[in-house]
């Protein structure tokens, strides 16, 4: 009876289809009865608990432990920025694959994190008593303040730990995640980039895919690698279609228990300005990159991530636009607002209240300021440089405060990351570091206006072009002991510095925490109070039986291998190297990267490449590991198809799927085409 009343409260409870299978589940809430019933699996709480202990977060990724040495495999786009910065023009690891020969040839990540999650514990009472009785920016930073005070009390100042108080339900609910952290991780293997990214952007959010889009990394500690004994056992087998699938990773956000009017603010303010900004991006940086050899390299990456994000993007706003989808939503909304009516308490109203805001204000605080929550579009245009001089402007500024007076990204307990991502030695491109501010700067100047106040304030008297020219050539940020020495001599050493870089982002930071303050007195402190009161009747309403938004968080989902049969997507559930020898055409984007090329007669066509399956992810998800029901790993997931970019507003069954590269697939790269063999020991798989 409790089983029926889990599944049917499910269904209810903000999903698009009638499939058990929706969610992206917290580890301390995991529906074990209803996912054994879906899936006539056996899984129990030791098996959770295995799969999280293996689960790791890398970055804006995910990845899995797969030996007791600290052998970890993620996607390769997962290590693209790693394998750019151990790469040079004359030896560029992103054409020839990173391939050392044993452990002693791993090389470092710069600026590289990874991390286990080992504890959840619930704060819920102490975060929504901080917040009582207070309105406005002083709520948000009653909250705020707060969270970094549990932070600093679970985990002080040991830098293995990393503590983090985690926002669920959109307020509902509060969690402390305890994470082990590992900051010296080092490049284990990486295919060929045209390995991993076979087909380009014509294949990318697609499925069939012939993409080996895996790659290993290394966890050490104390210069030796990490003993890991609870780790995921290597399968290196041919998965079999209709096979249960656990998905564990870290996704990045969802938007699906936002209201309707919410989501109305997304579709037509948030996106398109997403959406043509970063084509014209994408624009100048392919331009770029047609100059030379050395321009292609230094573009290769940026704009993969920037197709990524735009392909995204229209996968979402199709979604949005789509009148059945969104007739669905407005059916979901409708029978919760019905269950809620007899509580007397209506946060729809409230949180209409804000759209008018919200939509006003948007522009500038992603432009000046970014961090809404709502779209992706980044301050400076990804600058590295500015990031650089920003985070010096701020860490100065808010480290003269107590901890709990400081924005949150600079409060005691987060420092050490601020200070890892500050000092790793990465390399920058003024050329690259150009672009990307002088496109801001532009973008900025069309968006909000030539008379808007803060862009007079951006630009003075100058045009993107020399403002930034002018910045990029006079900085030292570039150099590691340069920023170094401006963090360690605080604000006194930041105000006094000479840097064009430092004095630009001093001269315009008044006006981007002006906008960071409207934002979240007016847009943020309402929400976030509507959110909690509509989180509330969620409860009241499907009980125990919702699962939160998704928050960059670990968690667990599951599916089966499956292939698709609905209109513009139709395909089976797996493809094989030999359709990639019959897909390729020798030339881009259908070139086969050399190594895998050669190795051809050394290869099983019939060993699966990539297959597909039903379950629930999205951005942020790249590397989770693929489980069985026995805890093997059997591939990492590494896209999802178009139609699924919908899943950030609710899952659909009939198009949900992710995209997972196999372990058959690395296994065949490591021992036919790579020759790996020392990885291939470390797993256990027999020559």
């Amino acid at each position: 009876m409790r089983l029926a009343l889990l599944a049917s409260t499910a269904v209810l409870a903000f999903a698009s289809s009638a499939s058990a299978e929706e969610g992206m589940w917290t580890y301390d809430n995991f529906p074990i009865a209803r996912a054994n019933q879906t899936l006539g699996t056996n899984i129990d709480q030791a098996f959770l608990d295995r799969v999280r202990l293996s689960s790791v977060k890398f970055g804006g990724c995910s990845a899995g432990v797969v030996s007791g040495q600290g052998l970890v495999m993620t996607n390769n786009h997962c290590v693209a920025t790693c394998v750019a910065n151990l790469s040079t023009t004359q030896v560029n690891y992103a054409e020839t694959g990173f391939t050392p020969k044993s452990r002693e040839e791993e090389l470092k990540c710069p600026g590289a994190t990874a991390e286990i999650l080992t504890d959840i514990s619930d704060v819920t009472e102490r975060m929504q008593k901080a917040g009582e009785g207070l309105e406005g920016q002083a709520f948000t930073q009653a909250r705020d303040a707060e969270a970094g005070r549990i932070e600093s009390e679970a985990c002080g100042n040991d830098p293995k730990i990393r503590c983090q108080v985690v926002s669920l339900y959109r307020g509902g609910q509060f969690k402390l995640y305890t994470y082990r952290k590992y900051s010296d991780v080092r490049l284990a293997w990486a295919p060929e980039d045209r390995a991993a990214t076979f087909g380009g952007d014509l294949d990318n959010f697609s499925f069939p895919r012939f993409a080996i889009d895996a790659a290993f990394i290394r966890l050490y500690e104390d210069g030796k690698p990490v003993e890991s004994p609870t780790h995921f056992a290597w399968n290196p087998n041919k998965p079999t279609e209709g096979e249960a699938v656990f998905i564990s990773g870290n996704p990045g956000s969802t938007q699906r228990l936002l209201t309707m009017d919410q989501l109305t603010t997304i579709r037509d303010v948030v996106l398109p300005l997403d959406q043509l900004i970063a084509s014209e991006l994408r624009g100048r940086l392919i331009r770029y990159s047609e100059e030379g050899e050395d321009q292609a390299f230094i573009a290769m990456d940026p704009i993969v991530g920037l197709e990524n994000t735009y392909k995204r993007g229209r996968g979402r706003m199709a979604a949005l636009i789509d009148p059945a989808f969104m007739a669905r939503k407005a059916e979901q909304e409708a029978d919760f607002r019905a269950r809620a009516a007899s509580s007397g308490v209506d946060p729809w109203t409230s949180l209409s209240t804000v759209q008018p805001i919200a939509r006003e204000l948007y522009p500038s605080m992603a432009l000046l300021e970014g961090g809404t929550g709502l779209g992706t579009t980044s301050v400076a245009g990804g600058s590295q440089l500015f990031a650089y001089a920003r985070t010096l402007v701020r860490g100065a500024q808010e480290r003269a405060k107590p901890s709990d007076q400081r924005l949150p990204e600079f409060a005691d307990s987060r420092l050490s990351g601020v200070e890892s991502r500050l000092f790793a030695e990465r390399p920058t491109y003024p050329e690259l570091e150009q672009i990307r501010l002088e496109w801001w700067l532009s973008k900025t100047r069309e968006w909000l206006t030539v008379d808007n106040p803060s862009v007079r304030t951006l630009l003075g008297k100058e045009s993107p072009e020399t403002l930034s020219a002018r910045v990029v050539a006079g900085t030292t940020l570039a150099d590691p002991a340069v920023r170094r020495a401006l963090w360690t001599g605080g604000l006194a050493a930041v105000q006094a510095s000479t840097d064009p870089m430092i004095q630009y982002a001093l001269a315009i930071d008044a006006d981007a925490r002006a906008v960071r303050d409207a934002w979240e007195t007016q847009v943020q402190s309402p929400t976030d109070r509507a959110s909690e009161q509509l989180a509330a009747a969620r409860f009241a309403a499907y009980g125990d039986a919702v699962y939160p938004d998704a928050t960059g968080t670990l968690r667990l989902t599951y599916g089966q291998v499956e292939g698709s049969d609905v209109p513009g997507q139709r395909f089976a559930a797996f493809t094989t190297f030999a359709g990639l020898w019959d897909r390729a055409t020798g030339a881009e984007p259908f070139a086969v990267a050399p190594k895998l090329l050669a190795a051809k007669d050394r290869i099983d066509p019939t060993a699966v490449m990539d297959m597909a399956v039903s379950t629930d992810t999205i951005g942020g998800s790249s590397g989770s590991p693929a489980i069985n029901a026995k805890g093997e790993i059997i591939g990492a997931n590494f896209d999802s198809t178009v139609l699924t970019q919908r899943n950030a507003y609710g899952y659909d069954r009939a198009v949900n799927r992710s995209v997972i590269v196999t372990t058959q697939a690395v296994t065949v790269a490591l021992r036919d085409v790579y020759g790996m063999d020392h990885l291939i020991q470390e797993l256990g798989v027999s020559r």
